[in-house]
């Protein structure tokens, strides 16, 4: 199996150093196609893989590294090639193959407009170099190997904000690059810290020691640049203003592998790190991370309300990334608890979220496309966008995905909002309970208004009367490669709201064995 997870990456990498050579021909219109199905084969081809580690995956001991590789790679500084999985980072695994599947099936037949040619074979080269630093954060048990990782993505969506999106692209790109590489740097500086204390950068002895040979005051400041810079990518509040802007300006696909996969990336990484690595320092800092949590998740919520209301000239993207704040507050809230019940949570969360907003990006991506803006007044129009009754079909996944991320039960997004809820209910030994029972209360509201401004969104845009003008001459409903790929998120998100064992079963063992001293 760890010949699968070595192939798992070195698949992609290989992809995309095949669009640099010239192999697909001299005409141009051939060598798109071409470029477009090799993104397909290859991201398919490493979905199988991750079906087959899956399915290989011994779920008797999910708390066990797995897969394992763990050789020398620059014996100067100690740093090793140690890959693995267990049962916290095989779901993510499997969520970023799935997406960046559906994303190629996705581009093949819609493939955002490029600068200049060839414009398939930079954006497959990128997609799959994107890829290959997905799947690594979440494989790699080295913190500098980690850190490579995480910063391996930002390069290929920096471009495919920049080339391949629409509106402030260039700004909201620029934005996005600075804020991550400055938190990266900020992260770095706290791996170094503990690296240099602790003797060793591996993942799994850190954790191992839990914090053993750490003083508390070198916790405290590892924990809190390891914990800024994780947050950016979150996002948390106030460390989100690049997100919206980014989401805007993304294509459809862009926005999908951003809400689905990358923020992801942070709150795994605090719940990897900072939770086994510098327990102390985590204890003293999450009172404060609770906060900007609950706060987040208020913050989010009123922001999409204001979106919603007529007259705002609200976008939509825009929306679901103020939502994407208000959503991760729950993960952050559920990981700030320190409880086995709160950090289950937020990791059933970050799944959800990445299925349920994976679906709307894909259904606001279409709408876009159709009425060559997301913007919410132009496609609600006077008296309502009637979707129902134009496009029936992409109307009612609008409205499954709406009712999903409101935290409906039965669905994916009640089980993660309700434990990182009950988590803040009864935190950890030593921190403040009535804090984060008043934490608990603000989420509670965050959930009311999300409720609220989603309720909104989908009278507006699905209701209506049919027989009124319509803002576009003609709506197509859903077409068929885009059944294709919406409807795995779907299904999936139906599937873990009905059974949340599925996710519980892989992620408490191992959340336990980390909370515990690794």
């Amino acid at each position: 199996m760890n010949a699968v997870l070595i192939a798992l990456l070195a698949l992609p990498l290989a992809g995309a150093a095949v669009t640099l050579a010239p192999v697909f021909g001299p005409d141009a219109a051939a060598a798109d196609r071409r470029a477009l199905r090799l993104n397909s084969v290859v991201t398919g081809v490493v979905l199988v893989l991750t079906a087959v580690l899956a399915a290989g995956f011994d779920h008797d001991e999910p708390a066990r590294m797995q897969a394992t590789t763990d050789v020398s790679w620059i014996p100067a500084i100690g740093v090793r090639f140690h890959l693995g999985v267990d049962g916290i980072s095989l779901p993510l695994i499997v969520l970023t193959a799935l997406l960046t599947f559906l994303c190629a099936l996705y581009s093949e037949k819609r493939l955002p407009a490029g600068a200049e040619v060839p414009s398939a074979r930079a954006f497959v080269g990128l997609f799959l170099l994107l890829e290959v630093g997905m799947l690594a954060t979440f494989a790699v048990l080295d913190l500098l190997l980690f850190f490579l990782a995480f910063e391996i993505v930002l390069i290929p969506m920096y471009f495919l904000i920049a080339r391949w999106g629409s509106g402030a692209k260039a700004p909201a790109a620029n934005r996005f690059i600075l804020y991550t590489l400055l938190g990266s740097a900020v992260m770095l500086l706290g791996f170094l810290l503990v690296g240099s204390k602790a003797g060793t950068f591996d993942m799994q002895a850190l954790a191992a020691a839990h914090g053993n040979g750490l003083s508390h005051t070198t916790q405290v400041v590892a924990g809190l640049a390891i914990m800024v810079g994780l947050a950016v990518k979150a996002p948390a509040w106030p460390l989100h203003s690049w997100l919206p802007d980014a989401h805007t300006a993304a294509p459809t696909v862009g926005s999908v592998l951003l809400a689905g996969v990358l923020l992801k990336m942070g709150t795994y990484g605090l719940v990897r790190v900072l939770l086994p690595v510098v327990p102390d320092g985590t204890a003293t800092l999450a009172p404060y991370l609770g906060a900007f949590a609950a706060v987040g998740i208020v913050y989010g919520s009123l922001a999409c309300l204001a979106l919603a209301r007529p007259g705002a000239k609200g976008d939509l993207k825009r929306l679901i990334a103020y939502s994407s704040v208000g959503h991760m507050g729950f993960v952050l809230l559920g990981i700030a608890s320190l409880t086995q019940v709160g950090v289950n949570g937020a990791l059933f969360a970050n799944i959800a979220h990445g299925l349920i907003t994976g679906l709307l990006f894909f259904v606001v991506g279409a709408l876009k496309d159709r009425y060559g803006t997301a913007d919410l007044d132009t496609v609600a129009g006077a008296t309502g966008g009637a979707l129902y009754g134009r496009a029936p079909r992409i109307g009612a996944l609008l409205a499954f995905a709406a009712v999903a991320s409101l935290g409906l039960p039965g669905l994916a997004g009640f089980w993660g909002e309700l434990l990182a809820m009950f988590g803040a209910f009864d935190p950890a030994e030593g921190l403040s309970r009535p804090a984060f029972v008043t934490y608990m209360v603000m989420a509670g509201l965050g959930t009311l208004l999300t409720a609220a401004y989603l309720l909104v969104v989908v009278r507006r845009v699905c209701m209506g009367d049919p027989k009124q003008p319509a803002p576009v001459a003609e709506l197509a409903d859903l077409r068929p490669y885009e059944a294709v790929s919406w409807t795995p998120l779907a299904a999936l998100t139906l599937l873990a709201g009905l059974w949340p064992a599925l996710l519980l079963g892989l992620s408490d063992p191992a959340v336990k064995h980390l909370l515990g001293g690794g």
